[in-house]
């Protein structure tokens, strides 16, 4: 991509001409993909109209979710860390090959949006639509994120199913996390309680990442790996990490 122009207007350019194309290719789409798509003007304001109706409750309808949605994702910080999720999905997903599909239908990425925006809200003290989004992204997603976890850009979370990242997580740049994968504590104690994964860390379906220890950058940890103590950069985890009692 040519990032003269910014990312996110360009990586939305590339969903509204897809989903023009395929509002021709397929008429039968042409009204989901006009509500969704063909009747906004950038990135922000049809991401979180389309969250808004994922999210809906009779409690919590659209109306009430999308200003706070679309709040945060007028933030530049928070639609360009977007903008690049997507991006980390299509070059890093071989079932993906155009920019629309996270955006319309990969509940991993639009999980992750919802985070972002209960993330900001948590920092705004507005801890309760925060909690609320994390609440309904668990039950529309079976996604479960803590609106404090910090969470990097360029991060594609694959398939979702049974995702849990812990209060104080920590996930850094473009890391890949598959379904079924744990960030989780080890107790009830205070403070710092969840794990930290530096960059480029690749976490397998199923696997536990368990307590306040450190996965070094460009680690990959095996697929139902459980891993409860610190790991060097560059390394491979496979099976059951040494156990501290």
């Amino acid at each position: 991509m040519n990032h003269s122009v910014s990312l996110p207007k360009e990586i939305w350019d590339r969903i509204y001409s897809e989903a023009s194309l395929s509002e021709k290719s397929e008429p039968i789409l042409a009204g989901y993909l006009h509500d969704t798509i063909l009747k906004y003007n950038d990135l922000n304001s049809a991401l979180s109209a389309h969250l808004a109706n994922k999210l809906a409750s009779s409690s919590a309808p659209a109306s009430m979710l999308n200003p706070a949605l679309n709040a945060s994702f007028s933030d530049p910080k928070i639609l360009n860390k977007i903008a690049h999720d997507i991006q980390a999905t299509v070059d890093r997903d071989s079932a993906c090959n155009l920019f629309s599909t996270p955006f319309l239908h990969f509940k991993g990425f639009l999980s992750l949006q919802a985070y972002r925006a209960s993330h900001s809200l948590w920092v705004e003290g507005k801890k309760s639509m925060a909690l609320l989004l994390q609440h309904r992204v668990s039950v529309a997603f079976a996604v479960d994120i803590h609106p404090a976890a910090v969470i990097g850009s360029g991060v594609m979370i694959d398939h979702a199913t049974g995702l849990v990242i812990g209060e104080t997580a920590e996930v850094g740049d473009r890391c890949l996390l598959y379904q079924g994968v744990t960030l989780g504590g080890t107790g009830k104690h205070h403070g710092k309680r969840h794990p930290t994964l530096a960059s480029n860390v690749v976490i397998g379906a199923g696997a536990k990442v368990l307590g306040s220890i450190d996965v070094g950058a460009n680690t990959r940890v095996g697929a139902g790996s459980v891993v409860v103590r610190d790991v060097e950069a560059n390394c491979t985890v496979v099976g059951l990490s040494l156990i501290h009692i």
